[in-house]
């Protein structure tokens, strides 16, 4: 319940130059900046609550969110959560109330999550060996690379990281809808000795009848599909659940239209027994999907089989909540709100293209 009436919005566009380290690179994005329309509305209300929303982009697009915002509109070009919802922090402490066994266990345990953080097309293979190393380190035991671009580079990293993890430890695979339907099929034939457990987006999101073409082929091989991040409404991810198109369903927090759009997709793979596991990083869609999983696990699935998160290990400390991992697992946020709340030193800071961060970049760029 909203107290108090809407006072202000205010709409801004915060980019952070992940292109710069190669964050983010993947086989149809070679140099994406992280980036988001950053909304916060403030209300008349005595406890001073306010809303904070964000609409994840690669950097380029984020005017035309920007515009739609400042005018108000949800807008739905391709990022439509958070626009213009009172989904940020309230007033008030928060109060957690554990009633359940399920509760109990998310609270010790956390739910599981996988990494991409050391498998960007972008990094060399000694950045891409580092990282793993610390992965493996810190405990991880699931691994996504990118892969997409070009075969023979694939292999040689696909190699890298099997060997490193060892044959135990999960990986799973992502071309970024970078094939179409025979192609998808041909190059993850060569890449099943790598025992991937699914190749996720092999080719455009809205092909329900291709994905459902691919998905019959890699049976054989043991490879799942994953997708849906780029999905923006419920309908879609009915037909590809109907198509029998997907094994593993990826909701995507900022992507999918509002959070009772996202609701309504758990329920459905629920009805058809599909596990799902979220697209997560960018800029704030770990902290936004952390309350959906949980949700999930609480009061829909009941279930951590073959369930995982994606996790992305960078942009959190811009957030005045960042996500907790312990173990390779969320924990439970026990703040109030959607956790999208940014620190506004980093929104001041990487505010395009008058920031701080941007002014010395723009100007390197002109010299």
């Amino acid at each position: 319940m909203v107290r108090g009436r809407i006072s202000r919005l205010s709409v801004r566009d915060v980019r952070f130059p992940t292109s710069l380290g190669g964050h983010g690179s993947d086989a149809m994005h070679t140099d994406p900046d992280y980036s988001a329309a950053y909304v916060v509305i403030e209300t008349d209300a005595e406890d001073g609550i306010k809303g904070c929303g964000i609409t994840f982009t690669l950097g380029k697009g984020t005017e035309v969110d920007w515009s739609r915002e400042g005018r108000g509109a949800p807008g739905d070009s391709g990022c439509p959560q958070c626009g213009v919802g009172l989904v940020g922090q309230a007033g008030g402490k928060a109060c957690l109330e554990v009633t359940c066994g399920h509760e109990k266990q998310m609270l010790a345990q956390g739910y599981p999550a996988y990494t991409t953080s050391c498998a960007w097309l972008g990094y060399s293979d000694d950045t891409l060996k580092q990282l793993c190393a610390q992965a493996l380190k810190d405990g991880w035991t699931r691994f996504k690379v990118k892969v997409g671009a070009d075969l023979q580079d694939d292999v040689r990293r696909c190699q890298i990281i099997r060997d490193m993890i060892g044959p135990e430890k999960t990986l799973m695979m992502d071309a970024n809808q970078r094939w179409d339907v025979p192609e998808a099929v041909e190059w993850m034939s060569k890449l099943a000795k790598f025992k991937p457990l699914w190749i996720e987006e092999p080719t455009s999101p809205d092909d329900i009848l291709g994905h459902a073409a691919i998905s019959k082929a890699l049976v054989p091989l043991g490879i799942g599909i994953a997708t849906g991040e780029q999905c923006h409404n419920r309908v879609i991810f009915k037909q590809l659940l109907q198509a029998k198109a997907l094994q593993f369903l990826q909701i995507d927090s900022c992507r999918l239209g509002s959070v009772n759009e996202n609701l309504s997709v758990l329920l459905m793979a629920k009805k058809f027994e599909i596990p799902v596991c979220p697209h997560a990083g960018g800029v704030g869609l770990c902290e936004l999907v952390q309350h959906l999983i949980i949700f999930d696990y609480i009061s829909v699935s009941a279930s951590l089989k073959n369930r995982m998160c994606e996790y992305v290990d960078h942009l959190h400390e811009h957030f005045e909540y960042p996500v907790m991992i312990q173990r390779a697992s969320y924990m439970p946020p026990k703040d109030p709100g959607y956790s999208t709340e940014m620190k506004e030193e980093s929104v001041k800071k990487h505010q395009y293209p008058d920031g701080e961060v941007w002014k010395k970049l723009l100007a390197a760029q002109e010299n």
